[in-house]
């Protein structure tokens, strides 16, 4: 099992990329299991917040509005 200090970690404070935890908790995504994963850290953030936008996007589609709402 790897520690910390194996990690890789995404600076969102400076766009950095380092090994360990450095600075502080709040600026830093990860961990990651490589140096390329934690460059990264931001599009797949995004792609992942597309995903889930478009899930509860379909979720609130639930076709018929109801009477109280009145007709669309």
């Amino acid at each position: 099992m790897s520690t910390s200090e194996d990690q890789w970690y995404f600076d969102l404070s400076t766009g950095d990329v380092s090994q360990g935890k450095q600075g502080s908790w709040d600026n830093r995504m990860g961990p990651y299991a490589s140096e390329a994963e934690a460059r990264d850290a931001l599009k797949v953030a995004r792609e992942r917040n597309q995903a889930a936008d478009a899930a509860e996007e379909d979720e609130e589609d639930w076709g018929v509005a109801p009477s109280w709402e009145g007709k669309k």
